[in-house]
């Protein structure tokens, strides 16, 4: 399957899953079963769907005449495989096992698998639960029902084809079997009838007649005057193509059977030990969010607090794809800034869904605002020996226009730095919107989308050399932006030692960061100095750090310098092919954020996306 389609059934998956999120306490996802050519296909959906949901794997084995061994190594390829993809397995449970195998198998799992503190249970094989009713039967033969509707839910236990002669067929009978025989037997028909009124006969589940054939009229009078009929089907197939397409019939656990229902509580109920599958759930620990459910709150965020987010770059065929996502989706609304006509020439080129007519587009040197603006601009900067003109002449450049519609109010964020460098995206936010009255700088965080969970990693492009004193205030402001975006921090500020291990200048700065950010916000859970394994690694944690809340579980991570922030961020994204959704920077009164010059057009809807959560809780 094509990555594309993939994520387009896993955006369905969440959004119906969030909805019943909604209104229920605990949701139980039913993966595809590993059946026919596709079993490699259902895996890889499989393991798609447990990291998009975070969820933890109860793995469901069916031993139905199968050995002890074959279970086990079937059993030992389907665990091993999600082990490797590092999804989180709670349990094994065999169903359908032979009940001589029961104790051997148990002991098998005991011995294999217990170490794992996994739930491990074997429900012996019943055959009421998998048989099929006879309207099971119907339905998946599209056969006709010509007698006896009323008793469809007869279970079937064996088919019967009875193409010998009456008095030999009869010896052959069994309890809830579906006799099957062509429609010109009128013996067999009524053979079988009589056998299961007998009390010295079982009782049966049904007859299946084929042929193209029809009843004798004599025999259908003589069924429709019975009281209580058998269900009498038919198909115009042969009998033996018909036998062949008996055995693909299955059965299936409807929602209306209560019958079955209650059969598979008490054999659950006496198999599967509840009390340690309840402990097992209740344990069960969320490692952060899934990177699938992190841009699904980003949309849903963003949709409820509408915002509106200029472009300075409106001639570049990125941000106009982008933006041709972003109001199809009711997400955010758009100002693009530039010369219509080009703007227009470069739509109608890419072939871009975008109605020209209904975009909000401003030349800034036609804008009628352009006069206030310039006065706003100068009254700003005049005591840096700004000039009325120069004003004006600054407000030419579309990075400059767009960061004075945030300031006077006109937009709620800017995104730039497609086609401009981050020196021209983040000085006129700087010099006109300015820091946060509690705050002394910008910085700036990565939301790291791996695999299984999003981290952040700040500061990576901003701060060359940050002070003790300014790293507390991106440990800070770095968790406080991981909260806005629904991360839990568990702050690691970085070095190449843990705890008291090392010494020196760069150790002692990170130590003293720490320790400013625990006094200035002791609600909030820091760590440091810590190396990066003992920060995301339990194992590590428990010897380098075991008393340490952060160290193992950490999910933001403060470097100690851009050189290191940078490379960090780039190695990890180029070797796992994690989705790094930033710069985003923090400390400005309004939102202000800047792409790189190669981003992707998905990089451009995220960072818009988060432009106007920023702005709303601003």
């Amino acid at each position: 399957m094509q990555q594309e389609k993939l994520d387009i059934i896993l955006d369905k998956i969440i959004t119906k899953y969030k909805e019943l999120e909604k209104k229920c306490d605990f949701i139980l996802c039913e993966n595809s079963d590993y059946m026919g050519e596709n079993s490699a296909f259902a895996f890889d959906i499989n393991v798609a769907i447990t990291k998009t949901l975070g969820s933890s794997l109860l793995i469901v084995g069916n031993g139905h005449q199968k050995s002890v061994e074959e279970i086990s190594i079937s059993l030992k390829i389907i665990a091993d495989s999600y082990r490797e993809k590092h999804c989180k397995i709670l349990g094994i449970i065999i169903n359908k096992v032979a009940q001589k195998d029961i104790q051997k198998l148990t002991e098998h799992l005991r011995n294999t698998y217990q170490k794992n503190n996994y739930l491990f249970s074997v429900i012996p094989y019943n055959k009421r639960l998998d048989s099929p009713r006879m309207r099971e039967v119907a339905e998946q033969l599209q056969a006709k029902v010509l007698y006896g509707e009323k008793r469809l839910n007869n279970l079937v236990f064996n088919y019967l084809i009875a193409a010998m002669q009456m008095q030999h067929a009869i010896t052959q009978l069994n309890d809830n079997d579906l006799v099957v025989t062509p429609s010109d037997r009128g013996d067999v028909i009524m053979g079988a009838l009589q056998a299961h009124h007998s009390t010295n006969y079982p009782n049966l589940a049904g007859i299946l007649l084929t042929t193209e054939c029809h009843l004798e009229n004599s025999i259908a009078q003589l069924i429709a005057g019975l009281s209580h009929p058998l269900p009498i089907l038919w198909v115009d197939t042969y009998t033996y193509p018909t036998a062949s397409r008996l055995q693909t019939i299955y059965s299936s656990l409807e929602a209306g059977d209560m019958e079955k229902i209650n059969w598979s509580i008490e054999l659950f109920d006496k198999y599967v030990n509840l009390s340690i599958l309840e402990h097992l759930i209740d344990e069960i620990e969320i490692d952060g969010i899934t990177p699938k459910m992190f841009t699904y709150n980003l949309i849903q965020t963003a949709k409820a607090n509408k915002r509106h987010i200029v472009l300075p770059e409106g001639k570049d065929n990125r941000i106009l794809k982008a933006v041709a996502t972003l109001t199809s989706q009711d997400i955010v609304d758009i100002t693009l800034l530039g010369e219509r006509n080009r703007i227009e020439r470069t739509i109608q080129s890419y072939g871009i869904q975008l109605d020209i007519d209904k975009l909000n587009i401003i030349d800034p040197i036609k804008s009628p605002k352009l006069e206030q603006y310039t006065q706003t601009l100068y009254k700003a900067r005049k005591n840096k020996g700004v000039t009325l003109e120069n004003a004006k002449d600054m407000l030419m450049d579309v990075s400059y226009f767009g960061t004075m519609m945030v300031y006077a109010g006109d937009a709620d964020g800017m995104v730039s730095g497609a086609i401009n460098t981050t020196g021209n995206t983040i000085r006129p936010a700087l010099q006109i919107i300015k820091t946060k009255p509690e705050y002394k700088l910008v910085s700036s965080v990565f939301f790291m989308c791996l695999e299984d969970r999003v981290l952040v990693y700040g500061d990576c492009a901003i701060n060359a050399n940050p002070t003790a004193e300014q790293l507390a205030e991106i440990a800070i402001i770095s968790a406080e932006t991981s909260q806005t975006f629904g991360v839990f921090p568990r702050v690691a500020l970085l070095s190449y030692s843990s705890g008291n291990s090392g010494i020196g200048e760069d150790v002692e700065r990170v130590k003293q960061a720490t320790i400013v950010a625990k006094k200035r916000r002791p609600d909030l859970l820091f760590e440091g100095p810590i190396q990066y394994d003992a920060a995301v690694d339990r194992t590590v944690a428990a010897q380098k750090m075991p008393d340490s809340k952060v160290a193992g579980e950490a999910t933001v991570f403060v470097f100690p310098d851009l050189n290191t922030g940078n490379n960090t961020y780039k190695a990890v994204q180029r070797e796992t092919g994690a989705i790094a959704i930033g710069p985003i920077l923090q400390g400005l009164k309004k939102p202000v954020n800047d792409l790189s010059r190669g981003c992707t057009v998905e990089d451009i809807i995220n960072t818009v996306v988060i432009t106007a959560i920023q702005a709303s809780y601003n």
